[in-house]
Formats: structure tokens, C-alpha cells, sequence
């Protein structure tokens, strides 16, 4: 069974919704790209009219930025501390939006998208 964004065939009621036409491919949805802390790894994803999308697979370095300093600094990422998705990514180190990382610098937040940009960019907490 493949990941679709379309609603439920039951209403809150339990009565049926009858669908005014058939599956499309457009409705289709694509699995989560779980970047994972490893060796820097990007993926190139096919998206809408032909475009592509470059992913994060992996990575094990961060853009960190220091509030104070006001300026960026590249640090490796030692593990993930904790993660308000899901808190089964912790043991398993999956960076999403919002991760809060342990790097070299210190801990810092998660402020970019990894699954949809290839970045990983953070700020210091």
C-alpha cells in the first residue's frame, strides 16, 4: 500500500464519502526523507513539472549560528539530544526541523528543513 494524501473514505459518522472521480498521480505522497547523522549524503528527488529537489540523506556537520557572535561556524555534530517529531528518532540520531543537536560548539537548534533542503543549518542554544 503506497502513501497517499487523500482523506478517509468514512465520514466522522461512519457514513461514506463517494468519491467524485478516480486516484490521480498527483495525489500521490512520497515517503519522509529521514536524514540520518552520518557521512554527508544528497539525493536528487523528481518533483512537480519535471523540477528536481536535492535532499539530505545524511550528514554529520551543521551550519551553526552563534546569537551573540553573530556569525556562522561549521561544526561537526556528535549525536542527537532530542527531537519534538517523534522521540523515537533520538536513539535512532534523525535530524528534522526543530532537532535539537550536541555539536562541537555546543547544543543547537534545528532551524532548516534537511528532508527538503540539502542543508542543515542551526542555531545555538
Amino acid at each position: 500500500m503506497g502513501i497517499s494524501s487523500r482523506r478517509s473514505t468514512r465520514k466522522t459518522t461512519g457514513g461514506r464519502y463517494i468519491s467524485f472521480r478516480k486516484k490521480r498521480f498527483s495525489d500521490i505522497a512520497r515517503s519522509a526523507t529521514l536524514t540520518k547523522l552520518s557521512k554527508r549524503n544528497t539525493s536528487l528527488i523528481r518533483v512537480r513539472s519535471g523540477k528536481t529537489k536535492k535532499v539530505l540523506v545524511s550528514s554529520d556537520v551543521a551550519n551553526i549560528y552563534n546569537p551573540k557572535t553573530k556569525k556562522y561556524q561549521i561544526a561537526k555534530i556528535k549525536t542527537v539530544v532530542e527531537n519534538s517529531a517523534n522521540r523515537n528518532f533520538v536513539r535512532r540520531n534523525i535530524i528534522t526541523k526543530g532537532t535539537i543537536i550536541d555539536t562541537e560548539i555546543g547544543k543547537a537548534k534545528v532551524t532548516s528543513r534537511p528532508g527538503q533542503v540539502a542543508t542543515l543549518n542551526a542555531v545555538l542554544i
